[in-house]
């Protein structure tokens, strides 16, 4: 299996966790010329902006560099602009090791 391929199963996973949680997705896989949010979400009058990593042999979260940081950032707020969304929102990690999933909600690298 190719990393997209397990990237896909990951997402597959974190949107089925998220739904078990009461998430309400509302976009997959959002593209913009600086990059992509894996999975956009909606609960409790809140957006998550919800990047996703995948990983059995090393610690998935050290992917999240402050370059895709910032990628997701711009992204999101092309977003927020794009459909003028006037909601809290927030960026949040969702790792998925082996079976398990483990979500960092608000992450920065401030």
């Amino acid at each position: 299996m190719n990393s997209r391929e397990i990237g896909n199963l990951a997402e597959e996973k974190v949107v089925k966790f998220l739904e078990q949680n009461k998430y309400k997705i509302v976009e997959r896989n959002f593209y913009s010329r600086f990059g992509e949010i894996d999975i956009i979400a909606f609960k409790d009058d809140v957006y998550h902006f919800v990047e996703v990593k995948s990983g059995d042999t090393f610690k998935p979260i050290y992917n999240i560099t402050p370059s895709k940081l910032q990628k997701i950032i711009k992204t999101m707020n092309l977003y927020l602009k794009k459909y003028k969304i006037n909601k809290p929102y927030q960026i949040d990690a969702i790792i998925v090791k082996n079976d398990n999933i483990e979500m960092i909600e608000n992450i920065s690298m401030f």
